[in-house]
This record gives structure tokens, sequence and C-alpha cells, in this order.
């Protein structure tokens, strides 16, 4: 099959969260399926910085949006995966120093912004298909893209169209006066259409259109069609019918202890004899005391509400007079948390420390010295933390919701069963108990045992990639 994938983010070139990953990861995995996947995103300075080459077209795609007529300029390329890459442009729009804004506040032209990318992957398809080469599937994901279903159909698109939320918090929700800079009109402004409480819904618009809508676990796919757990859009949801669920995978030419370069030494689930000079390394590189019998417990990821960070803040201090961890944190995202982090590190005597915004070498140097990682979402799609952690051999704590369900199997008491360490409620006593649960489960014979199998799971994208295949070809 031909499938166009149309992304904001694709690490590394542009990375805010987990769709990096995912956009990285999942068209190389159907490519090893026998597919051929096109690509397209915006025109980041983050290609060219990367090493990328691309070549302009003559032609450039025009539209109009808000009265205004826009050239959007198209790039092709290609990734080291092999994966065939289009950019698109228009001057000012996508040259920033973010992807969705700065400083803690979206960009005011968003939906123009990405208005232009959903209309440029309609047009493509477009012109694809009258060069005789259609693309069989359009894969839009979350709600910048999710416009481009819509779009495609209403120019005679006959694939199949695909829309994945990776998190349905985020629906591009803007006044009834962006139509027109979105691309819609007046009679789009339905109960049925785009409308949306009187505003416009981007995320709406898309489920509503796609062929086929997923998210990216099962558990998920349950929680958002709840009125606790679906932002507004549970019934919208649930009139859809069929959401499918598909959990994320890693990229094991990335994630993999046996051959990541940056580790001090390498270690693999039968020899897990040099995890132990991992966790040596990582404490000499951050200051920490040299004391390997010292559990080594860290946090990796945005620094929000949705992710705990408040809770992790709050419970450092406890969590540190209960035992005789050395804890690593790592992210950034919003002031007051990162002020929450500095502090409760600072009190720490020296046995806490704050990355803050740690390279990706230091955060795979972070998993692979530690023995658990912290993962107290209070809600989360999928989540990668947790299996990245299991990969590298470190337990994870994570709150009982989303994708952490489906990839975290809670811990017996003798360590004979489960996959890590699960608490119930998204507090500080949540999260304490489960972690001084794990910390004294490491004196247990059993331990051994428990990191060899979790780090034996199969986390790679194939099983995933397998199920996206099939949810192109249902009912074609």
């Amino acid at each position: 099959m031909e499938i166009l994938f149309v992304s904001t983010e694709l690490a590394p070139y542009a990375k805010v969260g987990g769709l990096a990953d995912v956009a990285q990861a999942l068209p190389k995995a159907l490519r090893a399926l026998g597919h051929k996947v096109t690509m397209l995103l915006p025109r980041y300075a983050g290609f060219e910085e990367g090493g990328l080459s691309v070549a302009r077209r003559l032609t450039p795609i025009e539209c109009e949006l808000g009265g205004k007529r826009v050239n959007i300029t198209v790039y092709d390329g290609r990734l080291p995966s092999q994966i065939e890459l289009v950019l698109v442009d228009v001057e000012g729009y996508f040259s920033r120093e973010g992807i969705y804004g700065e400083k803690g506040e979206d960009y005011a032209d968003n939906a123009r912004r990405f208005a232009v990318l959903s209309i440029a992957a309609a047009e493509i398809a477009k012109q694809r298909a009258e060069e005789g080469r259609p693309f069989d599937v359009l894969h839009a994901n979350d709600w910048p893209t999710a416009l481009a279903p819509l779009h495609a159909k209403r120019l005679g698109f006959s694939g199949k169209t695909v829309l994945t939320i990776h998190n349905v918090a985020h629906q591009g929700i803007f006044p009834k006066e962006a139509l027109a800079n979105l691309g819609l009109t007046a009679d789009d402004f339905t109960p049925a259409g785009v409308e949306f409480y009187g505003s416009v819904n981007c995320l709406k618009a898309g489920i509503v259109a796609a062929d086929v809508v997923t998210t990216v676990s099962d558990t998920y796919a349950n929680e958002i069609r709840t009125e606790a757990n679906g932002y507004r859009l549970d019934g919208v949801l649930r009139e859809k019918g069929s959401l499918v669920g598909i959990l994320n995978g890693i990229d094991y030419s990335i994630w993999n202890p046996a051959t990541d370069s940056v580790l001090a030494a390498r270690f693999d689930a039968e020899d897990q004899t040099n995890k132990a000079r991992c966790k040596g390394a990582l404490q000499k590189e951050l200051g920490l005391a040299l004391d390997l019998n010292a559990p080594l417990v860290v946090s990796v990821g945005r620094l929000t509400h949705q992710k705990g960070t408040d809770l992790i803040a709050e419970a450092l201090a406890k969590l540190l007079r209960a035992t005789d961890a050395q804890v690593v944190l790592a992210g950034d995202g919003e002031p007051a948390l990162i002020a929450a982090y500095e502090g409760a590190v600072a009190a720490s005597n020296g046995r806490a420390v704050f990355a803050k915004a740690a390279s990706e070498a230091l955060v795979h140097r972070m998993f692979a010295g530690a023995d658990v990682a912290l993962v107290p979402s209070r809600f989360e799609p999928c989540g990668l933390v947790q299996m990245y952690a299991q990969r590298y051999g470190a337990l994870p704590v994570a709150h009982r919701t989303g994708g952490l369900v489906d990839t975290v199997v809670d811990c017996d008491a003798h360590l004979e069963t489960g996959t890590g360490f699960l608490f119930d409620e998204p507090s500080v006593s949540g999260l304490l108990g489960a972690a001084e649960r794990a910390i004294s489960s490491m004196t247990l014979p059993g331990w051994p045992a428990l990191v060899r199998r979790v780090m034996r799971l199969d986390r790679g994208w194939d099983r995933a990639a397998r199920k996206y295949e099939q949810v192109y070809k249902a009912n074609r």
C-alpha cells in the first residue's frame, strides 16, 4: 500500500512529546512490512540543521485562507530510514523556536498554520492521484492534522482516511471567526460538523470525517468514551462507533541497552552485569555519591500537571527519609513545577539531582543506571517512559491509568508475576506507597529474575504496525 503519514512532530528533528517518537518508528515498521510510506510535515529548521537535504518543487500549492491568498512551498527529501519526506512551508509560519507555541503560550495563528498543513496534505494526495500513483491511505495524527481527512475527501480522495488520537485533551479549539482561516465555511459550523459548544473544534472535525479513528492503547480507547475522561468529546466518540486502540511500541534500533553507544557499558537481559557500571557512571556524571547499593530512582518527562510532576516534587523529601534511595529528575515545562523540583532537590542534601532539559543521550544513561522509574501520570494515553525503563531494566512505578495499565502488570509480593508497581489514586500517598514497595522489593531474591523478565518483554513496533495494517486494509 501507498501511505501518506501526516504529522507535526518527528524525532529527532522536531519533538515535543511521544508523537515524535511514534512518527519516527511506525513508518519504518510499516515499510518493513512492504508498504511505501511518505511522511508529510511542516518545514522546520531542525530538518536542515539535522543534515537532511531537500529539493524545492517549482510549483507551489495555492489556497485561500481568511480571504488571503496563501502560497505553500513544497520540498521533497528522504529520511535516513529511506522513508520519503515531503515538507511544506509558508514564509514565517514554521521557522519559529517552537512547534505549537513558546513560553507556555500557543501561537496566536495556529489555526492558519496547521490548516496549511492539512490543506497541503489533501492537495498532495490529489496530485498523486492525478499522476496515476494514488495513496491508498491518508493517516493524520492529533488535532493539528485532523482537518486533512475532511479536506482530502472534498478534493475527491478515494482512499481510506485514518485519524490517530494521541491525547484527547488537546483538541484545537478556536472561535467561530476562525472558520475561514481553517479553510472552512459557515456550512461546516453545525453540531454534526465542526461546531463545539459555540466554537470550532479541529479534533472533532477529524473524528467525524475520518473513516477510522484509532488511539494509542486499549484502555485509553475505553477511557475517552466516558464523560470523566473524554474532555467533552466522549459523546462524539461513542457516536462514531469503533475506536481502535493500538498500543505504541519502542524503536529497538534506538532503545536497546545491548547496542546503545551512549552508555558506559552495554548489557542485556541475559547478562545484566554492566548495568551496575552504568549506575556508577551516572552517579559520577551527575555528582551523586558513588554507591552501587543505593536504589537509583529516576523520573523523565514533561513537567505538567498531567504527568504528576507535582506529586513527585511533594513526595521527594518523604521518599528520601523513608529509603536510602538516590533520585534523578529530568524534564522541562511549567515554570511553577520547575521551581517545585528545584526546591525539592535543594533540600535533598545532595541525594537528588535535577537535570532539567536533559539531552537524549543522558536520558538513555538515566534508564540504564536506574533501578526504578516513576510514572505518576494522572492520565496517560499510552506512555513511552515506562517501556523505555523496562527495556533498560528499570522497574516502573505507575498510576493505574490508560496505557500504563496495558504495559505494566503489578508485581505480587514474591515478584513471581508482574512487570512493575501500580498505584490506584494519583496522590502523594499512592505514589509513595508504590515507590517504597518497589525499593524494598530490591532486597528480595526474585529481583534479578524480575529485571530479566521486564527486559525480555516484546515492546517493538512490529505488532503495532501489523494492527495498523489491518486497519488500513479493512473494508477497502
